[in-house]
Parts: structure tokens; C-alpha cells; sequence
């Protein structure tokens, strides 16, 4: 039975220090050639990334079990309905998801014209981070479709359209009563 193979049984009990004790002993033998110690640490760094996940995955099952219906406390007129807004939202689930290990940062990507592509990229102290992505019309076209805003503000509404239905989807949150 070869090291790899050895690591490969012994990873499921206690993986990193497992897998690192292994690493030490190969880079302190000279005769380990160099293609065996990159497949090490290769081994590695997917164990170290699965875990990271996995505790992603747990702390956001935990998170969103503590989340709840948020009110809708905004009433659009253009289109009759009500929502919440992302001040709101952000008031209700950011003490939530930080106190589990989480943050949120936004950023915006190449979309087609008329579109503004809108990034949140969700880490977790873990070390994992997953990315979510809206794509929002950013054309500056009312309910109607009448021109009602220019191309930077159309760019600001869908910036943040996106943003607040980012974080509604990336925590299940259910809006209203």
C-alpha cells in the first residue's frame, strides 16, 4: 500500500491532521519525488475546501432556521404592492447571519445592455464562499414602459433590486404578513 492510498483510508478520522502529519513526514524525506508531494498537497487543499463547505452549508442551515417572515414595511404606488425594503431586510438578517459566521459584500459583473449583473459573494469564516448572481433590467423604463429615469439612476435601481432580492433568495426569506 503506497502513502496516497494510506491518506485516502485515513482522511474520514481526522483529516487535516492526518493529512498534515503526512505532508511533514513526505517533505522531510528526501526520496519523496516532487510529483507524489504535489498530489499531497493537492489531497489537501480538497479536503480543507469540502470541509469548508460543509461547515457552510451548517452554519446557513442554522441561520435559516432563526430567520422569519420579514413585514413588508414599503408600499410601491407604480405597481400597487408592497415590500420590504433592503434597510429593513438587512436590520432583521444581519445580526443573524453574522452571529453565524457570514458575510455578504456586492459587486456587479458584465451584463447586456439594459442590464445590470449583480454579484453577492457570500463568505463564511469557514473559508467558503459561494457566489450568487441576478441579472436586472436597467433600462429606466417605468411600470407603463415610459422612459422614467436616466442611465445612472436605471443602473442604481437595478443595483439595488438586485441586491435586495439577492438576499432574500440567498436566505429563503419570505416577505409579508
Amino acid at each position: 500500500m503506497n502513502e496516497v492510498t494510506q491518506i485516502a483510508e485515513v482522511v474520514p478520522a481526522d483529516q487535516n491532521a492526518a493529512l498534515l502529519s503526512v505532508i511533514a513526514r513526505a517533505a522531510s524525506d528526501p526520496s519523496v519525488d516532487l510529483e507524489k508531494m504535489e498530489r499531497l498537497l493537492a489531497m489537501h487543499e480538497r479536503v480543507m475546501a469540502r470541509n469548508a463547505e460543509a461547515m457552510f452549508n451548517d452554519a446557513m442551515n442554522h441561520a435559516q432556521g432563526e430567520m422569519r417572515r420579514i413585514a413588508a414595511d414599503a408600499y410601491n404606488p407604480q405597481t400597487r404592492s408592497r415590500y420590504s425594503t433592503y434597510a429593513s431586510m438587512d436590520k432583521t438578517l444581519r445580526p443573524i447571519y453574522t452571529a453565524h459566521g457570514f458575510a455578504i459584500s456586492y459587486d456587479t459583473a458584465d451584463a447586456p445592455d439594459g442590464y445590470v449583473r449583480v454579484l453577492a459573494y457570500v463568505s463564511h469564516s469557514g473559508g467558503h464562499t459561494r457566489t450568487y448572481r441576478a441579472l436586472m433590467p436597467a433600462d429606466g423604463k417605468g411600470a407603463k414602459g415610459g422612459d422614467v429615469m436616466t442611465k445612472t439612476h436605471a443602473f442604481g435601481a437595478g443595483t439595488s433590486y438586485g441586491m435586495r432580492y439577492l438576499l432574500k433568495m440567498i436566505f429563503n426569506v419570505a416577505i409579508g404578513e
